[in-house]
C-alpha cells in the first residue's frame, strides 16, 4: 500500500440531496482516497476538522459506468466513497455549513 498523509485520505465533500439529509444525523459524505482504509479516513477527519469526534466510518467502492461514444466503449474512473459519523458531543464541519 502507498505512504499515504492523512491530506491525502479526503479528496472531496459529495455534496448531493441524499447526503444533504444525512447531515442532519451529523454523517457526511466524502469521495476519498482508494487505498485508504477506515482507521485513515477517521484520523484524516479529526485532524482536518477541528473539535470533531468520529463514532463509526462506512466505505463503499463505486466501480465506474459504462461509456459509449460511437463505436469505443469505455469506462469512467471507479471511486470510493465514505460516509463519517460523528458523535453527538462533536463539533460541526465547517465546509458544509453554507450549503
Amino acid at each position: 500500500m502507498a505512504n499515504i498523509q492523512y491530506y491525502d485520505v479526503i479528496l472531496k465533500p459529495v455534496v448531493t440531496e441524499k447526503s444533504m439529509e444525512l447531515m442532519a444525523d451529523k454523517k457526511y459524505t466524502f469521495y476519498v482516497h482508494p487505498e485508504a482504509n477506515k482507521v485513515m479516513i477517521q484520523e484524516a477527519v479529526q485532524k482536518m476538522f477541528e473539535g470533531t469526534k468520529v463514532k463509526k466510518v462506512n466505505t463503499m467502492n463505486i466501480p465506474g459506468k459504462k461509456k459509449r461514444r460511437g463505436a469505443v466503449v469505455g469506462r469512467t474512473a471507479a471511486r470510493k466513497k465514505a460516509i463519517v459519523q460523528l458523535t453527538e458531543d462533536s463539533a460541526d464541519i465547517e465546509i458544509f455549513s453554507g450549503l
